[in-house]
């Protein structure tokens, strides 16, 4: 009876970090907030015009380069530094946004980091054409990114 328990125990545990995130993003008002179990070396994600001047946050504090667009926000550090785990917020939008999407993150080997925005909406956005080189299997409402 030991052994099934031993198995059970050490099954749920195994499927635990497998299904687990590594940075799970939450937006309030104008603050990207952040919790992250890695560091974090860069990310990139889209927005719809509403991050009007990304700034500040731990990505500030790490001396991270902050590029904004019309449509997608850059940061980086020349320097190689990283934000490190833990969470707070990770940078202010400049703007109101309702959502981000295309998230990319990296830690400092160049990994991606498996990343999640927690919102109230469950519908996830992004492209749902099969046939797009941008085919996002986890979107349930077209964005309208498919390329």
């Amino acid at each position: 009876m030991k052994s099934i328990y031993k198995v059970f125990l050490l099954m749920f545990v195994v499927l635990g970090f497998a299904f687990s995130n590594d940075v799970l993003l939450s937006i309030d008002g104008t603050s990207l907030n952040y919790t992250s179990t890695e560091e974090i070396a860069g990310f990139q994600f889209n927005h719809d015009g509403c991050a009007t001047n990304p700034s500040g946050g731990a990505a500030a504090e790490a001396g991270f380069t902050i590029s904004g667009s019309s449509s997608t926000v850059l940061g980086f550090s020349f320097s190689l530094d990283a934000i490190p785990p833990g969470s707070g917020t990770l940078l202010d939008l400049g703007g109101e946004c309702e959502t981000i999407t295309g998230l990319v993150f990296t830690n400092v080997s160049g990994d991606y980091l498996e990343v999640v925005l927690d919102s109230d909406d469950s519908s996830i956005l992004g492209c749902t054409d099969e046939s797009a080189c941008n085919y996002n299997f986890d979107a349930t409402e077209d964005d309208g990114s498919c390329e």
